[in-house]
């Protein structure tokens, strides 16, 4: 049965000007692909707020329903692996990019995009974790694979009131590791201890024009969402044989940084694209975050928002001024 006309967020550019509105449009609308989905929840991550309000050059086909992340019930599927009724997520990819996206209250998709709902997650708590927690959680497989235990040393954890940095906070202290939370936010300490940080440093602490090519080594792994100087001071700053995630460009995208943390110290820098990883590695990841890494104040640190209240929520995110996680509700 083709889904009736439905309210959808979507993203044209007029002239050099990028912007989005509510509108309503037809199942004759909705992309190519082999499962039909009704769509539950979405959420707001930074690339999406980056796509919305063209602060970043994110949409590569306008119009674009935004929203990079979804999750609902299947209503049509070509595909064997799914039947109506199906619970199910879709996140990344070219969702909300170059693909109609969750900001829609249906959305039809490539069947190599969709998972099954993960036992142990209700759809609302896959759009609380949505890509952030994604991210996270292929962060964290990613650095324990390189060979990064509890035992070894402190993790510190950058831009960590945002997103993804909270959520590596609490996944990284559930499997005890003690964390370090980086913030320019001094008020937002306690925060950052409720999730599981053993201690807040300031990024007013560092003074970053003077970071020498090897500073004292202090952490056996980096979880870096911002990059540039703070990346480089990251680097700068692990222990023999210490690993780095970077996951993330808030703050540059460039990386100015010397070789001798590589062939003095045996640091590692690894690159997480939660974009585009596939299968089996997307499952296993979001396996791990309905069990052992599933954070344990994933609710305290989300908000929900109606469909309608989408367009005055960028702003925050691209300014910074938002912490935790958003989970756009759809129904």
């Amino acid at each position: 049965m083709a889904p009736p006309d439905f309210t959808a967020y979507l993203i044209d550019k007029d002239g050099d000007k990028v912007g989005g509105r509510l509108t309503t449009m037809s199942a004759a609308q909705l992309d190519d692909g082999e499962v039909t989905i009704r769509v539950h929840f979405s959420s707001i991550n930074y690339k999406d707020a980056l796509a919305a309000t063209g602060a970043g050059k994110i949409i590569r086909r306008f119009p674009c329903v935004g929203g990079i992340d979804l999750a609902g019930e299947v209503v049509e599927s070509a595909d064997v692996r799914f039947r109506p009724g199906d619970p199910v997520i879709a996140t990344s990819f070219d969702l909300g990019v170059s693909h109609h996206g969750g900001y829609a209250q249906y959305a039809r998709v490539p069947a190599d995009w969709v998972l099954p709902l993960p036992s142990g997650l209700s759809l609302f708590e896959t759009m609380a974790l949505g890509t952030a927690g994604f991210t996270a959680g292929l962060a964290v497989a990613r650095m324990e694979h390189n060979g990064l235990k509890p035992e070894n040393g402190p993790v510190v954890v950058t831009g960590a009131t945002g997103g993804v940095g909270g959520l590596a906070i609490d996944m990284l202290s559930r499997l005890g590791y003690e964390v370090v939370a980086l913030t320019r936010k001094a008020s937002e300490e306690q925060y950052l201890r409720d999730l599981g940080a053993s201690s807040v440093e300031l990024v007013s602490q560092i003074d970053l024009a003077k970071v020498r090519p090897l500073e004292r080594a202090r952490w056996a792994g980096a979880v870096d969402n911002v990059g540039g100087p703070i990346l480089h001071w990251a680097l700068a700053s692990m222990k023999q044989a210490g690993t780095v995630a970077s996951i993330g460009n808030a703050a540059s995208v460039e990386l100015h940084t010397t070789v001798f943390p590589f062939i003095l110290r045996g640091v590692s820098l690894l690159g997480v694209d939660s974009g585009f990883t596939g299968s089996p590695g997307r499952e296993q990841v979001w396996n791990r975050l309905a069990t052992d890494l599933k954070p344990r104040h994933l609710h305290e640190i989300t908000r929900t928002i109606d469909l309608q209240a989408l367009p005055g929520a960028f702003d925050d995110f691209v300014q910074g001024r938002v912490k935790g996680r958003t989970v756009v509700r759809l129904l």
